[in-house]
């Protein structure tokens, strides 16, 4: 938390005073468990920031780098950048209670997405220090695992959302079902469904899947159904109006080997923008007595993560990271997050019922908080100073 313009370690260790290997020794070589760490931070935001309409956010980032040492880099899609480039990708779960007027989010979960062309080259994952038991997974498993583990640790998501990268995957919704977990992400255009169950099973054009937009448009089950307006808090900039119009459907069942038509029915979302012009599917495994308009309030939390990582990245130093290995690559990220929970944690305290918009609520990097005022605070690590003081970002 030192204002310090790049949060990579040799700034680090320069304004600390140390020698910059003794930082890099501690995030690669050093004896700590990371893993217990990473669990108790789950716990803590169970315990003290858990409620009963918590959503997880599903979302990746991406980090360009030169050269090809970085565990895990090669040249990959991103989304942020809209481009191919040469990249190292993250998968990522965030927790937030998505209030609307004083909000906290914590970063659950970071893991380091191994492409498959690093997995079947061993020789260069031993030089990234990557464990053999670290395989290749797609990254729809990557976050199953992670919101699997969350729950593991007592944390319970009355939602998780994502975008379409995984809400595409046919198995990612009978896996999430399979967990007992609600969901509602985006898919493309050319996702495909059934607006009915067909009365058999056929190769005809007739009785195969259909696609979200051609069913939106031109499926009875649609077209008989008029737009409704909704105001939906979609970013950190307000409030934006979508016509919407949902209805139940069949997914395309693939845990058989074939493609079938799901036994049980999702609802099919779709959101037009009037302003912009944007159209938005939406599929979700909720119930049909669940009312649309909470549907899209989970759907556009995803809100919440791209507001953390612009905060990480400018604060904590989320995506600074300079190191060679995969062991402190995730060891970085998870100091970030704690860095990250604490700010999270203070803001929401200093802030209590006030609103952003309150005289004393958006305090600058200048105050100072002394540790009577943080006794109840939990943390970490119990300072032995007790005329420490803290700076806080908050």
């Amino acid at each position: 938390m030192a204002d310090l313009k790049r949060k990579s370690i040799e700034p680090i260790a320069l304004a600390a005073e140390v020698p910059v290997r003794t930082l890099q020794e501690f995030l690669s070589h050093f004896v700590w468990d990371d893993k217990r760490i990473d669990d108790h931070l789950q716990r803590l935001v169970v315990d003290k920031h858990g409620c009963d309409n918590g959503i997880g956010v599903l979302d990746a980032s991406s980090h360009t780098k030169q050269g090809h040492k970085t565990p895990g880099v090669q040249r990959q899609w991103s989304g942020e950048h809209g481009k191919v480039d040469n990249r190292v990708v993250g998968q990522h779960l965030l927790y937030t209670n998505n209030k609307p007027d004083n909000p906290f989010s914590c970063m659950l979960a970071s893991d380091l997405y191994v492409p498959k062309s690093w997995h079947e080259d061993r020789e260069r994952c031993l030089e990234a220090s990557i464990p053999d038991e670290v395989e290749y997974l797609p990254k729809w498993q990557i976050r199953l695992n992670q919101v699997a583990r969350a729950i593991g640790n007592g944390v319970r998501f009355s939602w998780v959302t994502f975008d379409e990268d995984y809400g595409k995957v046919p198995m990612f919704w009978t896996c999430l079902d399979a967990l007992g977990q609600r969901g509602i992400g985006e898919v493309p255009r050319n996702f495909r469904c059934w607006p009915t169950r067909p009365s058999c099973h056929s190769f005809q054009s007739a009785h195969a899947s259909k696609r979200v937009d051609n069913v939106c448009r031109y499926s009875p089950v649609f077209t008989k159904m008029a737009w409704r307006t909704v105001k939906i808090k979609e970013t950190t900039r307000g409030d934006a109006k979508w016509e919407i119009k949902a209805a139940r459907v069949h997914l395309l069942d693939t845990s058989c080997g074939v493609s079938q038509p799901s036994d049980r029915q999702y609802w099919l979302i779709v959101a037009h923008n009037p302003a912009t012009g944007e159209y938005k599917y939406f599929v979700s495994n909720a119930a049909a007595s669940v009312s649309v308009l909470a549907l899209l309030r989970a759907a556009f939390a995803r809100w919440h993560v791209e507001n953390w990582f612009e905060r990480a990245k400018q604060e904590a130093g989320f995506g600074a990271f300079e190191v060679r290995t995969y062991k402190s690559l995730l060891r970085h990220w998870l100091c970030s997050r704690i860095v990250m929970y604490f700010l999270a944690a203070q803001t929401e305290r200093l802030r209590g019922g006030e609103s952003k918009d309150h005289a004393g609520a958006g305090r600058g990097c200048g105050e100072y908080i002394i540790v009577e005022d943080m006794e109840n605070v939990p943390a970490f690590v119990e300072t032995t100073d007790p005329a420490m003081c803290v700076r806080s970002t908050a």
